[in-house]
């Protein structure tokens, strides 16, 4: 059931709202002809007035202007500054929110010495599938934007794309989750289809600004690390208890999600309500999930190590993926909001 919820399906329609559907485009375009219904027949200019526009000096001008002027003009002065400067400042940025967040919440270390090398292999092996499955959706996501699918999907009934992705995601998820390892060939097959469905349902946002993309995603991987090194060297099964109520909380934020499609638009002030829980609401709870994740991937190990269960970090990286792309969604909404109130 968690699995369900923490789908990134409900994704609040505010993130759409400055992106008009292709009719749009296509109308704009037919309408910006000649309303003259003789314009086709219409005498051309004569020579002697287009050389006089060739002459023009206004006209030079412009097209000095148009090809010397630079395009893009940094509005930060500190963009302009040195790369290797940008990124110390980042890494300083990481480092710092990394140990902050050991100091508050990981008072109580493992008192076994250490984490063991299969402890730590395991850890390893699934943050690299889930390395390579973000990287599969990105790429399907940018292919699938250059072919036309983002136009295609934002003028579909939204309830339409809701149910179809619903039933591809959990039909791809869960066949991924009951094959078993051995089968490694079924089990990728299912598992790329699964990223392959969440790049599509999450291709519109490939509308945004590639500046905010680039942030957003280096805030989430920073958000998910510093949070997952709390994970990885906390007490032992210390952080397991939070199953039931992270469940509850991505319950309501899920419900918030779907607020957009049900209430009225004159509902100002609710709606404003459920955004807030969407967006900050849904950091908190899948920032406890990335918590809760990475403390029951180590006790996986541990079962496996034993014998109990298989080794299978395919499903492991199932659920991290899903909190990735949860946390970076509400951290492109977040960084877009905060540009237009600046403009």
């Amino acid at each position: 059931m968690s699995f369900i919820l923490r789908r990134p399906f409900a994704v609040s329609s505010n993130v759409f709202k400055p992106f008009s559907k292709p009719s749009t485009l296509l109308r704009s375009f037919h309408s910006s002809g000649s309303n003259s219904p003789n314009a086709f027949f219409n005498t051309r200019p004569t020579a002697s007035s287009a050389q006089s526009l060739l002459k023009s000096a206004a006209l030079r001008d412009g097209f000095k202007r148009g090809y010397q002027t630079p395009s893009y003009q940094p509005a930060n002065p500190a963009a302009r500054g040195n790369l290797t400067q940008r990124l110390l400042y980042g890494a300083a940025l990481l480092g710092g929110t990394i140990v902050a967040t050991n100091l508050i919440f990981n008072r109580e270390t493992r008192e076994d010495g250490g984490m063991p090398p299969f402890e730590r292999e395991y850890l390893n092996q699934t943050f690299l599938h889930t390395g390579l499955g973000v990287g599969i959706i990105a790429l399907a996501a940018r292919t699938l934007h250059a072919n036309g699918w983002s136009y295609r999907l934002m003028a579909t009934n939204p309830w339409l794309v809701m149910g179809v992705s619903l039933v591809a995601s959990i039909g791809t998820m869960y066949g991924t989750f009951y094959t078993h390892p051995d089968n490694y060939i079924q089990k990728y097959a299912l598992w790329t289809a699964f990223n392959v469905t969440q790049a599509a349902i999450l291709t519109p946002l490939m509308f945004m600004s590639p500046a905010i993309l680039a942030r957003a995603g280096l805030y989430t991987v920073g958000m998910m690390g510093s949070i997952a090194f709390v994970g990885a060297t906390a007490k032992q099964e210390k952080y397991l208890y939070l199953g039931g109520p992270l469940l509850a909380g991505v319950a309501v934020v899920a419900i918030s999600g779907f607020a957009p499609l049900v209430l009225p638009a004159t509902a100002v002030r609710t709606l404003a309500w459920t955004e807030n829980i969407w967006l900050y609401g849904g950091l908190a709870v899948f920032g406890g999930f990335t918590l809760y994740d990475v403390q029951k991937i180590l006790h996986h190990a541990r079962m496996s190590e034993r014998g109990l269960v298989s080794k299978d970090v395919v499903n492991e990286s199932v659920s991290l993926e899903l909190d990735f792309l949860n946390i970076f969604i509400r951290m492109v909404q977040i960084l877009a909001m905060r540009q237009n109130n600046r403009r």
